[in-house]
């Protein structure tokens, strides 16, 4: 049977990622072959390319002796009401309205609100309806952000259906909390699947044994441990944090002398976070030895003389002997050593002192920063809301008096180890003191929805500007996460922020209109948002 060729010669059958890597590579480096033997040109790539895409528009070949897929595992969740489905379907099309000459409009951004639909769906336990998996792997595909919340949503039928397109085989190399769990009741189904199924697979099974046995899933993972490529090694290691205790010392003690530098990092942070644990002894004996309570002038301060070598020992521990540019090698070791050394021990060694006294002593020879940024990562390692309270200190505090970072990547962290409500409250009252300008990434770690004080002072800071007459895109990033994060509760509210205010003589010019367009947006938004969690709770008809 002869080949069918195109009318350059190339074989029109000839695999499109020939096609893909001669036009990437271009034809001199990485040539096609006509049927006779000779090198196609560029043109012969465009007309081969032509009439590839074109077949594959057009129909498929029919294929003869192929076998037909398994089919598609049950589903047992209960299916979306109808009008959440027909949410979903718009949501997925994107069909908000255009903007016009650069400006958003008054249209809610219909792509922004798919994570908290997909969020809330899987909350309530729905399925994804079967028409939309397609759609939904490639929303998935094209935002790597969605990938949690689709393949969760999506359960096993999501995973079965990735498995037949190359396209979305992302799904099948890619784990998320929360998505249909394996059965971890036959333990010989459990070993098999650890033994053979894709690396997805093998996380979500060890992750789903954790839960149940954190015992038996250190045993999985330590039967196979030497023979596990590095990058899986990791991800493996960093599954132990959920469960972490006592029991799993011996094994990360073990992954010290891993040949991986980053699964070295992983078990030493693991370890520093177990205070009673063997490397937390140690290091908290380094750490001593250079920080100390300094009584020679009456009252008490902190003394701090940093190491002076990072031995083997110290390496072995975790500490990494290369700072990076910029910063000193003393103050780098310094900074490791007291972040990973128990914050209770800070209390023993200076006298029964509480986190808020020993944050407010006076530290010699400008060890101050230093000493408070260790403080700082060890609280968030640590999760000890206590010292997070100390470092943060009160919300009015001037950014560069505060007791701890000046950092608010770092005081975001902080903000984390504290409940949400104490959460929201301390960035209100930052709000207030310090505006929105420096808000943006404390915003970050508070719940959604924002509870009522922290949504107040954010529309309130909001109001303050636009009657300021400042550039609302100045606070475009605040206005998108205030779409997705108020209280949809607020919307009757902030309709009179809707208006075109008069503008102030020193105005910017316009301001005023793109103010108005702006909340006009907010309050769409805010009403989609209800009107999408109604559609969720409605009852299912099938």
């Amino acid at each position: 049977m002869s080949t069918t060729v195109t009318t350059t010669g190339v074989p029109a059958d000839a695999p499109w990622e020939e096609l893909v890597a001669s036009a990437l590579l271009g034809t001199d480096r990485r040539p096609l072959r006509s049927e006779g033997g000779a090198a196609a040109g560029p043109t012969a790539l465009l007309d081969a390319a032509a009439v590839h895409t074109l077949r594959r528009r057009a129909a498929l070949r029919p294929a003869t002796g192929t076998a037909l897929p398994e089919p598609a595992p049950a589903d047992p969740r209960p299916p979306l009401p109808a009008a959440a489905r027909r949410r979903l379907a718009q949501l997925l099309a994107g069909r908000s309205a255009p903007s016009s000459g650069g400006r958003r409009g008054t249209a809610p951004d219909l792509t922004e609100l798919i994570p908290q639909w997909l969020a809330s769906a899987g909350a309530h336990g729905y399925r994804a309806p079967a028409e939309l998996l397609p759609a939904l792997l490639d929303a998935a595909r094209a935002r790597t952000d969605l990938r949690p919340h689709v393949l969760a949503f999506a359960g096993p039928r999501g995973l079965w259906l990735a498995g037949l397109n190359p396209e979305w085989r992302f799904a099948l190399r890619t784990t998320s909390r929360g998505a249909q769990r394996p059965d971890t009741a036959d333990p010989v189904a459990v070993r098999r699947l650890w033994d053979e199924g894709l690396f997805a697979e093998r996380v979500a099974l060890l992750e789903a044994v954790r839960e149940r046995d954190p015992g038996a899933a250190r045993s999985l993972l330590a039967a196979t441990w030497p023979t596990e490529r590095a990058e899986d090694r990791l991800m493996f290691l960093d599954s132990l944090r959920s469960g972490l205790s006592g029991a799993d010392e011996a094994f990360l003690e073990e992954a010290l002398t891993d040949r991986s530098r980053n699964v070295r990092s992983v078990a030493a942070g693991l370890l520093s976070a177990l205070p009673d644990s063997a490397l937390a002894r140690r290091m908290a004996a380094r750490a001593t030895s250079c920080v100390n309570p300094d009584r020679t002038g009456g009252a008490v301060s902190v003394a701090v003389e940093a190491p002076h070598e990072c031995d083997a020992a110290m390496q072995r521990d975790g500490v990494v002997p290369v700072p990076p540019s910029g910063r000193g090698e003393r103050s780098w070791w310094l900074g490791q050593l007291v972040e990973a050394t128990p914050l209770g021990v800070w209390r023993e060694s200076f006298g029964g002192r509480t986190a808020q006294e020993l944050v407010t002593l006076p530290v010699a020879d400008g060890w101050a920063a230093e000493l408070h940024a260790a403080w700082c990562r060890a609280a968030v390692r640590q999760q000890d809301p206590d010292w997070a309270r100390a470092l943060l200190g009160t919300p009015s505090t001037p950014l560069a008096n505060g007791p701890g970072t000046v950092s608010l990547a770092e005081r975001s962290k902080l903000l984390a180890t504290l409940p949400s409500s104490e959460r929201a409250l301390w960035v209100a009252g930052f709000i207030a003191a310090h505006g929105l300008s420096e808000a943006f990434q404390l915003l970050g770690a508070c719940s959604v929805p924002w509870d009522g004080p922290l949504g107040r002072s954010v529309v309130d800071a909001l109001d303050i500007a636009r009657d300021a007459g400042s550039y609302p895109w100045s606070f475009s990033g605040v206005m998108g996460l205030a779409e997705r994060c108020l209280d949809p509760a607020e919307a009757d509210r902030l309709a009179v922020l809707t208006t075109t205010p008069d503008e102030p003589e020193d105005a910017s010019p316009g301001a005023g209109g793109y103010w108005s367009e702006a909340f006009q947006r907010l309050v769409s938004t805010l009403r989609l948002r209800a009107a999408m969690e109604a559609e969720l709770a409605q009852p299912c008809t099938g």
